[in-house]
């Protein structure tokens, strides 16, 4: 795999759950370097593809190619290489800040384990919350633990799923700017999944817009806007949205 590779690379995915489509015949690539929004209401089929690539969910049909490999064949090739976060998904409720991090630690094989977390804590503001149990933290500090445990094993493609979500401006801004730096620091490719437009804007180089599970748009935020007329992507994924059918 050459630099200029693709580092994600979807054809034609399709994901069925009995009659319905919830992902349907979605193809997209995503660059090294980049940070890209999947953009979309509930139940545009975001979660569902994040699924697929995290390896949770066997597609109906299509193709995955990570890293050069052929992702459900090999997902062992490349599952050490990419990690995740989602208000959604629970870290173990019982452990501290520093035991959930030593665990995942260990799972990832991290060397250097404990030079990895301190910096962690620290990058994420963590300190004095490390022996606090999961149970005890606020919804923002739970998500600043969920970004640490992402960042781990300093994964070169990091999925997001909705990670701001119910959290307050101040935070979500502080989380960008993170997520940013460490795209500029490390290079890696994240793929940012999002109900929220202005968010995405702000953050992302790039913009896939899903609804009903499939692609209905691509480009940069500048792009959309401009091809569509539009002074934000709001305005762009409503118009997009009505003529695909949407709510």
């Amino acid at each position: 795999m050459t630099p200029s590779d693709p580092l994600l690379e979807i054809v034609g995915l399709t994901k069925k759950f009995g009659p319905a489509r919830a992902v349907d015949d979605v193809s997209f690539s995503l660059s090294r370097g980049s940070i890209v929004g999947l953009l979309g209401g509930n139940g545009a089929g975001k979660t569902t593809t994040l699924s697929m690539l995290l390896g949770l969910l066997e597609p109906t049909s299509g193709s995955i190619r990570m890293f050069g490999h052929d992702f459900v064949k090999n997902r062992h090739a490349v599952l050490h290489r990419m990690n995740f976060c989602s208000p959604y998904v629970d870290l173990p409720q019982r452990l501290t800040v520093r035991e959930n991090l030593r665990v995942f630690a260990r799972l990832y094989g991290v060397e250097n384990a404990a030079q990895k977390i301190s910096q962690l804590a620290d990058d994420f503001r963590l300190l004095e919350l490390m022996e606090q149990p999961i149970r005890r933290l606020s919804s923002g500090q739970k998500t600043r633990v969920s970004l640490a445990k992402a960042l781990i094993n300093t994964p070169e493609f990091l999925l997001l799923d909705e990670p701001t979500a119910s959290l307050s401006p101040d935070v979500s801004e502080w989380i960008r700017h993170r997520l940013a730096e460490y795209r500029d620091q490390t290079g890696a490719t994240i793929l940012f999944a999002s109900h929220d437009m202005r968010e995405v804007e702000l953050l992302c180089d790039h913009i896939i817009m899903m609804s009903h599970g499939r692609v209905m748009e691509e480009g940069s935020p500048d792009e959309l806007k401009a091809r569509h007329e539009r002074e934000s992507l709001e305005e762009v994924f409503l118009v997009m949205n009505r003529k695909g059918g949407g709510a």
